[in-house]
């Protein structure tokens, strides 16, 4: 597949907008840096970007010793005055609203700007300390484990509920491959899983634009679609952590994470595959126990979209009665009870306030119905180029990834329940919805749970 990139030197040079799609784009002022040895070019960077002298620095104990402590070195040689933030842990950083106050109260009036060193729990946390506080951001990688970096998105927690602050992107981001082809081979694996996600992200995508006439950008498609296959095409590479490997997998995250930035939101990266991974890891909170690592969790959770996918194509749609669909058709009272008992009173509230508008009327369900029963032949064409769970799972065995979800430490109980309900933690249009407001939602499940 041709590359939609090139370099000069060690920066980044990204494709340049061309869509007439309709929707707002914005496009990235940002310095992106990828390569070897790169960490003693910080300096240089910088200077070239004018952000000031007064830096707060944001890392984790873990991060201090790899990178960060070298980082402050090099940075206090450039005559640079580094303030740390260091986010000490005795077990995993979650980016929660305790993390994200002892970041702000390191900031100081003659802060010039912020410098997270670490990968996404310390990048979300720079990122949206950065925008409450107005200021620039630069950020150092460690790993290529999310597609976050170039985001506009942080993903927060707050009182065990997953929230996504909208914030900004950072001024310069720095890769160093050495760095990165170091990291524990489960953050390889976590940016991988992250990638894979797209697949379900643009599927979703593509669904909801054939079914509600929802906005879609063919250039942040064609974007996720070069993203996905710069990973597969590195599958040796990534599972070696050779230096080209872990350049075409964080290629891969770095373009996806800038279909963020272009539209705004998250629409071209994540979907229930998402939903899935976020209500794996708030049931899991919500219980005291320690989650599984974001991208590993998308990984996994896509594999079953991927099959409940392929069992939805088999459905032959003609034979579903409207009776089935007005049967599955719930009151808005109704919806709200079966959040709260899923997600917990305190998440629930939170999903139903933020998703207030996802209650369908039977007039839409019905629409909807006959939507996807007149389309199902164009639904199997557009989305033919997603992978069979089997292809998938045999990917993943090369790479010694961990699925099933119980090698994350997900229960049969979980893995149901995030199955049926996880499509309410967004708003956006799915499969699972698709399923479900037809009446055969429980089924496919069942069917999905059976075969895997």
């Amino acid at each position: 597949m041709k590359s939609i990139i090139s370099y000069e030197g060690n920066k980044l040079i990204l494709p340049k907008i061309q869509c007439n799609c309709g929707i707002n784009h914005t496009y990235p002022d940002m310095d992106i840096y990828i390569g070897q040895g790169l960490i003693h070019n910080i300096g240089k960077y910088l200077q070239a970007r004018n952000l000031g002298k007064n830096i707060v620095l944001v890392t984790d104990n873990i991060i201090y010793d790899i990178a960060a402590k070298s980082v402050i070195t090099i940075l206090e040689q450039a005559g640079y005055h580094v303030d740390l933030c260091l986010l000490e842990r005795e077990n995993q950083l979650i980016p929660n609203e305790t993390a994200l106050g002892e970041v702000l109260i390191t900031l100081n009036n003659s802060t010039d700007f912020l410098v997270g060193v670490g990968s996404g729990s310390i990048t979300d946390l720079t990122r949206y300390a950065a925008h409450l506080s107005g200021k620039p951001f630069v950020v150092i990688g460690t790993a290529p484990s999310m597609d976050g970096y170039t985001s506009v998105v942080a993903p927060l927690t707050y009182g065990n509920l997953k929230v996504n602050k909208p914030a900004g992107y950072p001024q310069i981001l720095v890769c160093d491959l050495d760095i990165f082809s170091r990291a524990p081979y489960k953050m390889l694996l976590s940016g991988f899983g992250d990638v894979i996600g797209k697949y379900i992200a643009k599927a979703d995508w593509i669904l909801g634009n054939i079914v509600n006439d929802e906005p879609i950008c063919p250039m942040c498609i064609d974007m996720t679609t070069w993203a996905v296959q710069c990973c597969m095409d590195n599958i040796s590479g990534i599972k070696k952590r050779s230096i080209e490997g872990v350049r075409g997998l964080i290629e891969g995250l770095i373009i996806a994470g800038i279909t963020i930035l272009i539209v705004g939101h998250t629409r071209p990266v994540a979907s229930n595959e998402h939903s899935m991974a976020h209500y794996w890891e708030m049931m899991k909170l919500l219980a005291g126990e320690k989650p599984p690592r974001h991208g590993l969790s998308v990984g996994s959770a896509t594999i079953y979209a991927l099959k409940f996918f392929e069992l939805f194509f088999q459905t032959d749609l003609t034979k579903v009665s409207i009776e089935q669909a007005k049967k599955a058709n719930i009151s808005k009272e109704e919806r709200e009870e079966l959040i709260l008992a899923k997600y917990g009173s305190k998440i629930g509230r939170a999903i139903i306030r933020d998703n207030g508008d996802d209650y369908l009327t039977w007039s839409e369900q019905e629409r909807r119905f006959n939507k996807l029963v007149a389309n199902q032949d164009l639904i199997r064409r557009k989305l033919s180029f997603l992978p069979s769970a089997s292809e998938m799972i045999s990917i993943y065995a090369e790479l010694d990834y961990p699925w099933p979800a119980e090698k994350l430490g997900i229960d049969d109980q979980l893995l149901l329940n995030s199955l049926l309900y996880a499509k309410e933690y967004r708003s956006r249009y799915t499969v699972f919805k698709s399923a479900n407001e037809i009446g055969i939602l429980p089924d496919l499940v069942g069917q999905v749970l059976q075969q895997l």
